[in-house]
C-alpha cells in the first residue's frame, strides 16, 4: 500500500509545486506551434473567442478546484482524489482511469510537438524522424520521473528561464513589425467559406489543460489548501494575458497566409529565432515532464484506494518520497504508443475530450458537495458560488457535444460503463463522501444506499411505528401511514408475539410473511417487524427506544382506535394500548390514533367530480397543533389528497378580533402551509362535529390521562371519534426540528477492521506454511538422512537429538498457527460487529 505523503516543512511551496508546473504546461506546445496557425485561419476575433471560451472553462474549474481543495486535505491523486472523495467510489474509479489516460496521452502529445520542432531544425529526410525524436525525449523524461519529483522540479526552473527569453524574443520581433492595417486585415478568418470554429477550438484547448498540474502534485505540497488556489489562479491569469497578447501581436505583425500555412510562424516573427526553438524545446519538455509526474501519482492513488483489485501492484512506491515507479512505466508505454500515431492534431482532439470529461466531473463534484448543504462543506476559499461549478459543468458538456457529438457520446458511454463496472466490483467504501448527505435528504427512496453509507441526522421526517396484531385493522393503518409519510418518511408495521409460545422462531417467520403480504396488498412501502416479547409493555418500551438505523429513530406511534378501544382480550392480543401510549409519549414519541369507522374504503373516495374535499385541523396553537398541521401538509403530497384544502379551526383565542386574526396568520405564515383559517369561540364537542361533518379527514388534538385518551374538553375521545368522518387524533411529544445537523460515521473504523482481517489472513497463511515446512523437517529427522558414517549407537543418538529439536520446532510452529487463528477470529468478529461481511 502506498505511503501517505506527509505535508510538512520539506514539501513543495506554491511557486515550485503549483505555479511553475501549471504555467509551464499551459505555455507549451500550442503556444509555439499552433496559436499562430489558429490566428491565421480563424482571424483575431474568433481566436480571442476561442481563447476566451477555453479559459472560461479553466477559470470556472479553478473556482471549483479552489473551493474543494480548501475544504478537505488534498492528498496524492490530485483531481482523482478530489472527485472520488466527493462523488464516491464509482465515479472516482471511473474518472481516475480517465485522468490517468489523459495525462499519459499528454506526454506523447507534448513530445510529438518537440519532435516536429527538432526535425524541422535538423531538416534531413530521415524516415519517422519526429517520432524518433519524440521517443528519445520521452525516454529522457522517463529517467527524470524515475528518479523523483525533486529532480524534475529543479529541471523546471531552468525551463522557465528559456521560456521567458523566447517570449521576450517574440514580443520584440512582433512589435518591431507592428502594422495596424495588417491587424485589421487579420480580424476575420483567412478562409471564411471553409472554416469550422470547433475544429480549431479542439486544436487549441489542450493549451489550457495544464492548470491542474499543481493538483496532480498535491501529495508533494507542504500546504495544499493554500498553494493550490493561489498557484492555480496565478498561472491561469498570467497565461490568459500571454495568449491574448501573443494572438494580437501575431495578427498585427504576420500575414494571414503565413500564419495559416506555417506552424513555425512564431520563429519567423521573433527577434532572435533561435530562442524560439529553445523555448519550444523547453516548453514541450516541461509540459511532458509535468504530465509524467502527475499521471503516475493518479494511478498510484487509485491503486492505493483498492477500488480495482488488478491495479493493486501500482500502489507500491519507492524511497522516502514514495515515488510511483511502477506507474511511471505504464505512463511510458502509453506515451510511446501515442507517439507511434504521429499525428499531433489528432492526438490534440483526443486530449481535449479526455480533459473536458475530467473538468466537467470536477465541476459537478464541487456543485454536488455544495448543493447537499452539508455543514462539512466549509471551504476556506471565500470567492466561491456553487453556480460557478454548475456553469463549468454545463460548459464542458456543451463544448464536448459541439466539438464532436458522436465522440462525446462514446466517451460518456465509456465513462458510464466504467462507473457500472466499479459499482459492481468494488468493496465497501474506504472514505466518507458527499453521497451520504444526498441519501439522507431523500432517505425514504434511498434507504438501502444510505444504510451502506455513513449515517447522519437530517431534517425531521415522520418515522412511524404502526402497531397492530389484527389484519382486519392493519390495512387501514398502512393506508393512513402512507398518507402521513408524504413521500419523505418511513413506516414500520410491528407485531408483538408472546415469547413463551411454542416454536417462537417459526411463528415470527410466519407473522413476518403475513405482514409482508398485507404491505404488498395495500401497495404500501412499509417495512415489517415481528418481535417476540416476554412482557408486552417492557418489550414495547425497548422497541420504541431501539427502533431505527443510526440517526433514524421512531418519532410517531400509530394505532387503530377500533382495535385498541375497547381493549382486546389479553389472550388474543398482548398489547396494552394505553400503557404503551404513555410509554411512547414518555420516550418522546408522537401519537396518532386513527378512527375510520366501518366504511373506510367508501369514505376514502374523497374527490367526486365537482365536489371539493377538505382536511380539517383543529388548532390549539401548541406543539400538537403544529404537528397536526404538518401532517395535513404531508397528506396533500399524496396524489389522492393533492387537490384537498386544509381548513384550520383555531380554538385557542378568546375573541375573534383583528389582533387574534393577525396573530394566527403570522403563525401560519411562518409554517409556509396554505390553509383556510377560522377562529372559533366557545367551542364544544357539538361545534366540532357540526363544522367537520363534511370534511374528508379530520386532525383532532387529544390528551392522554389516567383514564385513557380524552378530547380537549376533558371528555372521552370516543364521544367525538364515533361521530366524525375519518379522523386522526394527534398528541405531540416533541417540537418539530427540521434543521438537524449531520454527524460523522464509522468509515475509518470499518476500513481498519477490513485491513486487520486481510493482514491476519496473510499472517495465518505464512504461519501454516512455516508449520508445513517444519513438519517436513521432522519427517527428515525420522529417516535419519544425511548422517555421517559412524557407529550405530552414535547415529541413534544423533537421530534422537534431531527428532527432539524437530519436535520442539514443530510444537512452536503449531502454537504460532493457533495464535494467528485466534487473531483472525478476533479481527473477523470485530468486522462482523461493524456490519462488514466476511467476503468483503
Amino acid at each position: 500500500m502506498a505511503k501517505d505523503s506527509t505535508h510538512g516543512q520539506n514539501g513543495l511551496g506554491t511557486f515550485a509545486g503549483v505555479f511553475t508546473p501549471s504555467i509551464l504546461t499551459i505555455l507549451g506546445i500550442i503556444l509555439f506551434l499552433r496559436l499562430g496557425y489558429v490566428v491565421g485561419n480563424s482571424g483575431l476575433a474568433l481566436t480571442l473567442a476561442i481563447i476566451g471560451l477555453a479559459n472560461i472553462i479553466s477559470v470556472l474549474t479553478s473556482f471549483s478546484l479552489s473551493a474543494i481543495a480548501t475544504n478537505i486535505k488534498v492528498k496524492k491523486g490530485g483531481d482523482y482524489y478530489l472527485i472520488s472523495r466527493t462523488l464516491g467510489v464509482e465515479f472516482g474509479g471511473a474518472i481516475g482511469i480517465v485522468l490517468f489516460l489523459a495525462q499519459s496521452v499528454s506526454i506523447g502529445f507534448y513530445c510529438l510537438g518537440l519532435g516536429e520542432v527538432v526535425s524541422a531544425i535538423i531538416n534531413q529526410p530521415i524516415p519517422f524522424l519526429p517520432q524518433i525524436i519524440a521517443a528519445s525525449a520521452t525516454l529522457f523524461l522517463f529517467l527524470l520521473a524515475w528518479v523523483g519529483a525533486d529532480l524534475a522540479t529543479r529541471f523546471q526552473f531552468g525551463v522557465m528561464v528559456f521560456l521567458i527569453l523566447s517570449l521576450i524574443s517574440f514580443y520584440l520581433g512582433g512589435f518591431s513589425l507592428w502594422n495596424n492595417q495588417l491587424l485589421e486585415q487579420n480580424w476575420l478568418p483567412y478562409n471564411r467559406l471553409d472554416f469550422d470554429f470547433w475544429i480549431f477550438f479542439a486544436l487549441f484547448f489542450p493549451a489550457v489543460t495544464g492548470f491542474t498540474q499543481g493538483v496532480s502534485m498535491s501529495g508533494e505540497l507542504s500546504n495544499p489548501s493554500k498553494s493550490l488556489p493561489l498557484g492555480t489562479f496565478l498561472a491561469v491569469g498570467i497565461s490568459i494575458c500571454v495568449y491574448i497578447s501573443i494572438a494580437i501581436v501575431f495578427a498585427a505583425s504576420t500575414p494571414a497566409e503565413l500564419l495559416a500555412t506555417d506552424y513555425a510562424s512564431m520563429k519567423k516573427t521573433a527577434h532572435w529565432p533561435l530562442l524560439i526553438d529553445s523555448g519550444v524545446i523547453a516548453a514541450t519538455l516541461s509540459s511532458a515532464m509535468a504530465s509524467f509526474l502527475g499521471a503516475p501519482r493518479i494511478l498510484q492513488s487509485l491503486a492505493a484506494d483498492k477500488i480495482l483489485p488488478f491495479l493493486s501492484p501500482f500502489a507500491e512506491g519507492s524511497g522516502a518520497a514514495d515515488n510511483p515507479r511502477r506507474a511511471v512505466i505504464v505512463s511510458l508505454i502509453i506515451a510511446l504508443s501515442v507517439i507511434t500515431i504521429g499525428q499531433l492534431d489528432l492526438v490534440a482532439r483526443i486530449v481535449t475530450m479526455f480533459f473536458l470529461i475530467s473538468y466537467g466531473l470536477l465541476n459537478y463534484a464541487t456543485f454536488y458537495e455544495a448543493q447537499s448543504a452539508s455543514p462539512s462543506f466549509r471551504p476556506r476559499f471565500k470567492w466561491y458560488d456553487k453556480r460557478l461549478s454548475l456553469a463549468g459543468f454545463f460548459t464542458c458538456v456543451g463544448v464536448m457535444l459541439a466539438i464532436d457529438f458522436k465522440t462525446a457520446l462514446i466517451a460518456a458511454s465509456i465513462l458510464f460503463a466504467m462507473y457500472q463496472y466499479v459499482k459492481r466490483t468494488t468493496g465497501p467504501a474506504r472514505w466518507a463522501d458527499g453521497s451520504r448527505s444526498y441519501h439522507l435528504q431523500r432517505v425514504r427512496v434511498n434507504l438501502k444506499a444510505a444504510a451502506a453509507d455513513l449515517e447522519h441526522p437530517r431534517d425531521w421526517r415522520p418515522y412511524i411505528l404502526v402497531m397492530s396484531n389484527n389484519p382486519e385493522y392493519r390495512s387501514e393503518l398502512l393506508i393512513c401511514a402512507s398518507w402521513l409519510e408524504g413521500g419523505s418518511g418511513i413506516t414500520t408495521v410491528v407485531e408483538l408475539l408472546p415469547a413463551n409460545s411454542s416454536e417462537p422462531i417459526k411463528k415470527i417467520i410466519d407473522a413476518e410473511k403475513t405482514l409482508q403480504k398485507d404491505i404488498l396488498n395495500n401497495e404500501s412501502e412499509a417495512f415489517p417487524l415481528v418481535i417476540a416479547v416476554d412482557d408486552a409493555l417492557s418489550g414495547f418500551q425497548s422497541l420504541v427506544q431501539s427502533w431505527g438505523i443510526g440517526p433514524i429513530h421512531a418519532n410517531t406511534l400509530m394505532l387503530n382506535w377500533r382495535e385498541s378501544h375497547p381493549r382486546a382480550s389479553s389472550q388474543t392480543n398482548v398489547l396494552l394500548y394505553d400503557e404503551q401510549m404513555r410509554a411512547a409519549y414518555h420516550h418522546g414519541c408522537n401519537i396518532a390514533i386513527v378512527s375510520t369507522g366501518e366504511l373506510f374504503q367508501e369514505k376514502t373516495q374523497i374527490s367526486p367530480e365537482g365536489e371539493k374535499a377538505y382536511i380539517d385541523v383543529w388548532w390549539r396553537g401548541d406543539k400538537t397543533a403544529r404537528l397536526a398541521l404538518l401532517f395535513a401538509y404531508l397528506l396533500q403530497r399524496d396524489e389522492m389528497w393533492e387537490n384537498a384544502q386544509i381548513r384550520l379551526f383555531a380554538i385557542n383565542y378568546q375573541l375573534d378580533s383583528d389582533t387574534s386574526r393577525e396573530n394566527l396568520q403570522r403563525a401560519l405564515d411562518e409554517s409556509r402551509i396554505t390553509t383556510l383559517p377560522k377562529i372559533m369561540i366557545d367551542v364544544d364537542e357539538t361545534s366540532i362535529i357540526e363544522h367537520s361533518q363534511d370534511a374528508a379527514l379530520v386532525f383532532l388534538p387529544f390528551r392522554l390521562q389516567k383514564k385513557g385518551p380524552e378530547s380537549t374538553f376533558s371528555k372521552p375521545l370516543e364521544n367525538l371519534l364515533s361521530r366524525l368522518p375519518i379522523t386522526i387524533a394527534v398528541l405531540a411529544a416533541e417540537d418539530i426540528d427540521l434543521d438537524a445537523e449531520p454527524e460523522a460515521g464509522k468509515i475509518e473504523e470499518i476500513t481498519t477492521a477490513i485491513d486487520n482481517v486481510s493482514k491476519a489472513k496473510l499472517r495465518l497463511e505464512k504461519a501454516e506454511a512455516q508449520a508445513a515446512e517444519t513438519s517436513e523437517t521432522r519427517h527428515t529427522a525420522d529417516n535419519g538422512a544425511e548422517l555421517p558414517e559412524t557407529s550405530p549407537e552414535q547415529n541413534f543418538q544423533r537421530v534422537k537429538q534431531r527428532q527432539k529439536q524437530a519436535d520442539k520446532e514443530l510444537e512452536e510452529a503449531h502454537k504460532r498457527v493457533s495464535r494467528e487463528k485466534a487473531k483472525l477470529e478476533t479481527a473477523l468478529k470485530k468486522a462482523q460487529d461493524l456490519g462488514v461481511e466476511e467476503d468483503s
